[in-house]
């Protein structure tokens, strides 16, 4: 993604690049910690969950959390019955939070093409 398109927001487009990967960064994160973590505390809708003009843009650290919290996802499906329920949460379990990543993830992806498309800078290069 060219560095200018980072933070830009065609007309028609309540959000920028840096806002999605934030966003979908963050969400996957927190779903992460809720898989894992039995003192979880839900941060505050939907303020946590979308980035603020002051908000610090490491585009490059962010995609690589991204990637990395994904794999950690993923690594979850191998540890144990992904139809059990959290003890921590009844009627929640492994399968409802990776199905929820999954589709969370692919709904804000065809955002970013869209994005991407008006801002010149789609298909990428190693695609054309």
């Amino acid at each position: 993604v060219p560095e200018d398109a980072i933070h830009r927001r065609p007309d028609g487009f309540a959000h920028s690049l840096w806002d999605l990967l934030y966003h979908l960064w963050f969400t996957q994160r927190d779903i992460l910690l809720f898989c894992r973590d039995p003192a979880y505390t839900e941060p505050e809708w939907p303020a946590a969950y979308w980035p603020t003009p002051e908000t610090p843009g490491d585009w490059t650290g962010t995609l690589a959390a991204f990637a990395d919290d994904l794999e950690a996802m993923i690594g979850l499906t191998t540890t144990g019955d992904l139809f059990a329920e959290f003890e921590h949460a009844p009627g929640y379990t492994l399968i409802r939070e990776v199905l929820l990543v999954a589709d969370h993830n692919a709904h804000h992806l065809g955002q970013v093409i869209g994005l991407r498309r008006a801002l010149g800078c789609w298909p990428p290069p190693s695609l054309g």
